[in-house]
């Protein structure tokens, strides 16, 4: 019953929400891929074409300026790819700092480890297969693996939306671990899914300022006080 539930759920919001959906796969424009070029000082040629399943240019900024600003010591991401290339590089500009990226699938992560190291760059990428869990939200959530005990930014894009609409929404069950100052980042926030999640979010975690930043899948920046 619970399969069946969150397929309907699924097929909803595919109806409702396939503006959102098409914009998220959106690459983010060559104008927000040049400012990140130039904000991180990475090569052209070390991003692939982004957009798809990737992280967009506007996400991957969002993510850099975080880093490079703010100075995180410990960053946890929940679906990883080019946001954990970038992320790992701008760790390493600002000094170092710990970096764990999740993935649901083994290959994937294997890709994105090989894709970090190749360009000398740190990065703890670990696989942690997609299973039902009971922790309050709807979809398949990560196994779970050993993370750092303190979080200062937490990166969800992932898992992915056709699990169910509201998926990342158990993002929530890793707020305990975000000290005050600490930042979560949401991707593909625009989307009817994402923003359900939003109101959640902020009705359970009133120590958190959330706000939407308007660009092309949308981002949720939501800080703790």
């Amino acid at each position: 019953m619970r399969m069946l539930n969150e397929w309907i759920a699924v097929g909803a919001a595919g109806a409702v929400g396939w503006p959102w959906l098409l914009k998220s796969l959106g690459d983010g424009g060559p104008m927000a891929r040049a400012a990140l070029l130039a904000r991180t000082g990475l090569d052209d040629d070390a991003l692939p074409d982004l957009g798809s399943w990737r992280a967009d240019a506007d996400f991957l900024n969002i993510i850099a300026t975080e880093i490079l600003e703010r100075r995180p010591k410990t960053v946890v991401e929940l679906g990883g790819g080019t946001s954990t290339l970038v992320a790992a590089h701008c760790l390493e500009k600002i000094g170092g700092g710990r970096l764990v990226s999740i993935d649901g699938s083994e290959p994937f992560a294997d890709a994105t480890r090989e894709m970090v190291h190749a360009r000398g760059l740190e990065a703890e990428v670990r696989a942690a297969p997609l299973d039902y869990q009971e922790n309050g939200w709807p979809g398949a959530w990560y196994a779970p693996v050993p993370l750092p005990d303190r979080i200062d930014l937490l990166i969800v894009d992932g898992p992915p939306w056709f699990l169910h609409p509201m998926v990342r929404g158990a993002a929530a069950t890793l707020f305990d671990r975000i000290p005050s100052g600490g930042t979560v980042l949401l991707d593909d926030a625009a989307r009817p899914g994402e923003r359900l999640v939003a109101r959640r979010w902020k009705r359970e975690w009133p120590d958190f300022t959330f706000h939407r930043v308007t660009n092309t899948a949308g981002t949720l920046i939501g800080r703790r006080r």
